[in-house]
């Protein structure tokens, strides 16, 4: 019989009833016969004696008296409040946040693994089977702050439906938060004014990392833009991910959805100067207080920004750059200046250049013609001025504040007409109903 194997109910019934004048020697027989021991057989004898037949009959249990790691539910209670309080407050509120947060607080905390298992108990976790494991992931970090800067912006609704970007700098090697600016869209001046934004806190980084849009790094549409044009001036490299490749800025990405759990456990805003206040308020928090789970330690923004010397400044080009940029449309047309016409007859289609610009006025209905395409924009946009660039892949409009108002690849040949992707007629003042 295995040592933790209980014995057989019909044996124990036989020690129960045993004679006391048994003849010697039937005791080493009967163990041999029944595969226990001289020991577990005078064990339930003496049970049988002071607590009588019934407790021989029954094992009694193996718990033992005591259980010293055994977290108690005030711990549980505790754990699963400041979970609560997290996911309130918009931060993440995992175990491993959980954890972090309660060692600040001075509180008893359990390790992650029996984090994760109470919140499993009280029923509080999210599972989230389709999510992919860490260690599936390649993680690459520039060596110190100032190495590397990302750049990027996304939208953001204002309480009463309109439309605003916040841009976003982030430190690739610390994680943290250099910039943060709101604007009415994404511009080219914007993106120039967080970029600058930056640099006036935390010095000139030595590389820039943006996306390929025509507000950030155009250069691999054939032109580029202002904030390339500033940073190169100070010898900042300026560089962009691969089209289609949003993993490239996953820092990024993933700094964005920190701010949106955050911004949408917080009062909607109601105008660009109050979302500018929430985002700097989101970045105190994200630098100082909220430990970061891609650093080692899990430390802070800040003091992994602290922890190792930020990188040299790059040295400005000796000589300045030559850099084609779009005029100004008041250097194109003076004062009372119309667009000339463009002769097709005598010099071609001057759109049929592999790439270009060039400014024209839209007409009645909002439309622009290239290449004896129509182009719709908008009929709010009848009679503007807006700047054309194109390339062999495509083309895009922007106006006079730089925003870009439509990016269209050249559509099949014998196209003659492209939408703005909206449908037609007067946009509703009700939602329809589902």
């Amino acid at each position: 019989m295995s040592k933790n194997q209980p014995v057989d109910p019909r044996v124990r019934l036989a020690i129960s009833r045993w004679p006391e004048d048994a003849p010697r020697g039937t005791v080493t027989s009967f163990c041999v016969e029944h595969g226990i021991s001289r020991k577990t057989f005078y064990v339930l004898r003496a049970r049988l004696r002071e607590e009588g037949p019934a407790a021989v009959l029954e094992p009694k249990s193996r718990r033992p008296s005591s259980s010293p790691t055994r977290i108690g539910e005030d711990v549980k209670d505790q754990a699963v409040a400041v979970r609560a309080a997290l996911e309130a407050s918009g931060l993440d509120h995992g175990p491993i946040s959980v954890f972090d947060r309660m060692g600040a607080m001075g509180l008893e905390s359990p390790s992650v693994a029996a984090l994760a298992r109470i919140f499993r108990e009280r029923g509080v976790a999210r599972a989230d089977p389709k999510k992919k494991p860490r260690s599936a992931y390649r993680r690459f970090v520039y060596p110190a702050p100032n190495a590397c800067w990302q750049l990027d912006a996304t939208g953001y609704v204002l309480i009463d439906g309109r439309s605003c970007t916040i841009f976003q700098l982030q430190d690739d090697h610390s994680r943290l938060a250099v910039a943060s600016l709101v604007a009415p869209a994404e511009t080219t001046q914007a993106a120039l004014d967080v970029f600058l934004k930056g640099v006036a806190r935390y010095g000139v980084p030595q590389r820039l990392l943006t996306d390929n849009g025509a507000a950030m790094n155009p250069t691999r549409r054939g032109w580029p833009s202002p904030l390339v044009t500033h940073a190169t001036g100070l010898g900042v490299q300026a560089i962009t991910g691969k089209p289609f490749k949003p993993t490239t800025q996953g820092k990024n990405e993933r700094f964005h959805q920190t701010l949106f759990r955050w911004l949408d456990q917080q009062p909607l805003a109601e105008t660009i100067s109050q979302l500018q206040a929430m985002v700097d308020n989101f970045d105190i928090i994200y630098n100082q207080q909220r430990r970061h789970q891609g650093l080692p330690g899990r430390i802070t923004p800040q003091q992994a920004w602290d922890a190792t010397p930020v990188a040299e400044a790059p040295k400005p080009p000796a000589a300045p750059i030559d850099v084609l940029l779009p005029a100004p449309l008041d250097e194109v047309l003076h004062p009372g200046e119309e667009p000339q016409a463009l002769d097709y007859t005598a010099w071609g289609d001057p759109f049929d250049k592999e790439a270009g610009q060039r400014v024209l006025r839209t007409g009645s209905n909002g439309s622009i013609v290239l290449r004896r395409i129509t182009f719709y924009l908008s009929k709010r946009r009848a009679g503007e001025h807006v700047r054309v660039i194109w390339d062999a892949t495509g083309l895009v409009v922007i106006d006079v504040h730089g925003e870009v108002l439509i990016k269209h690849p050249w559509p099949p040949a014998g196209t003659t007409y492209v939408g703005n992707g909206k449908p037609r007629g007067r946009p509703r003042k009700t939602p329809r109903p589902e």
